[in-house]
Formats: C-alpha cells, sequence, structure tokens
C-alpha cells in the first residue's frame, strides 16, 4: 500500500486504501501522511529555473487589476459621478401636474 493513500480509520484503529473502513465499514478517517511524512517520489528534486520572459509578460498581465492607471480611475469615478447626479436630477424634477397649465 503506497504510503500517500493510506488512511487510518478513526472508529477502529485500521489501515485501509478504500472509502469504507473494511473491518467496521465506517467513512471517518485520516489519512496517514498527516503524521508519518511521505518520501519525496521524483529522483531528482524539481529544480528552481529563472523565469522566462513570456513568463514574465503573462504575470504582468494578469497583475492585480487594482492597481489601475490614476488617468483611468478619475475617467471612471467622473463617468459614475456624472451619472449619480444625473439620475438625481432626473427624480428631483417637478413633474407637470394635469390640468395646472394657465392658458393664455
Amino acid at each position: 500500500m503506497q504510503l500517500r493513500i493510506a488512511r487510518l480509520c478513526l472508529d477502529c484503529d485500521e489501515i485501509h486504501d478504500a472509502q469504507q473502513c473494511p473491518v467496521c465499514a465506517s467513512e471517518t478517517f485520516t489519512y496517514i501522511t498527516r503524521w508519518v511524512p511521505a518520501p519525496e517520489r521524483r529522483s531528482r528534486p524539481r529544480a528552481t529555473t529563472t523565469p522566462s520572459p513570456r513568463a514574465d509578460l503573462y504575470a504582468a498581465l494578469t497583475d492585480d487589476p487594482a492597481r489601475a492607471s490614476t488617468k483611468g480611475r478619475l475617467l471612471k469615478g467622473g463617468a459614475l459621478g456624472l451619472t449619480a447626479l444625473g439620475l438625481v436630477g432626473w427624480f428631483m424634477r417637478n413633474p407637470k401636474q394635469p390640468g395646472s397649465e394657465t392658458s393664455d
């Protein structure tokens, strides 16, 4: 049995690799690797390489969108402000009352 998939039944302390314990049919378990660290399966550790230019470009494109330019934020804020003022003015205008028109 591989250590990575070995499970310890919390009810009867049986070690198994199934979804249910084969002894008590309980589904409460924890993985053995919680207490016993599994060794690295690779024959050699992963090499840390320097990022490629494409990776740098991708990171720059997917960078935090909250850091937008100042001009963009001002433009968005101004457009939202003008829209809000227009809506407030439109809701607060005096509607014409029917029959209240004076004729000359």
